[in-house]
């Protein structure tokens, strides 16, 4: 009889995210890692892999909740833009405050990393990439919807979004919160490319 997992997987994974996210990939010792999920090296190891397979598989994690916040986001409000608003404002307003780093976990690995780890960099570049695309999804939607002129280009307003968060992630961090962050996000959807 084959011997049950017996921890869980997913809760395993969203603790490791977390620690990962705070630390970075590099900042995360396997002792870390074995008192954060609770797990041996040996057990992390027959069930990830490495520390790199568990790391990738966090990226993964963090990827998907995030594109699951966007969908919930433009699915609950009364338009994509303002769904896409609202994404944004739980990103660096609500999630800031909970959130185990105020940056980007992917934009985080992809400063941190070098060469030295190129599969794990790509990981988090495709990652990265894959969010941008969900945005260009949703802004062709809003497009289609009359919210966005049809002469807009919808990839350049993606890209633009995704560089506008992470800048504000960035700033906000300087400035401990003592930003209009709110302000600073409507005026992202208020100025073209919109």
């Amino acid at each position: 009889m084959a011997k049950s997992t017996k921890f869980d997987r997913e809760q395993v994974i969203d603790k490791a995210t977390n620690l990962y996210w705070q630390k970075g990939f590099h900042g995360t010792s396997m002792r870390h890692l074995q008192e954060v999920i609770d797990m041996r090296p040996g057990s992390i190891y027959a069930a990830f892999g490495s520390k790199e397979g568990l790391f990738k598989e966090t990226l993964a994690h963090y990827t998907q909740q995030g594109l699951m916040t966007l969908e919930e986001c433009c699915n609950t409000e009364q338009t994509i833009l303002a769904g896409l608003k609202a994404f944004v404002k739980e990103l660096i307003i609500v999630q800031a405050e909970q959130a185990p780093s105020s940056m980007c976990m992917l934009a985080k690995t992809i400063g941190e990393l070098t060469n030295d780890n190129s599969e794990l960099l790509e990981e988090a570049k495709n990652s990265l990439k894959t969010i941008e695309s969900a945005f260009q999804a949703q802004l062709e939607k809003a497009q289609q919807l009359g919210e966005i002129d049809l002469d807009k280009d919808c990839a350049l307003m993606a890209r633009h979004l995704q560089i506008q968060i992470a800048g504000l992630r960035t700033y906000s961090k300087a400035y401990d919160g003592q930003l209009p962050l709110a302000q600073m996000i409507d005026q992202i959807f208020d100025r073209p490319p919109f």
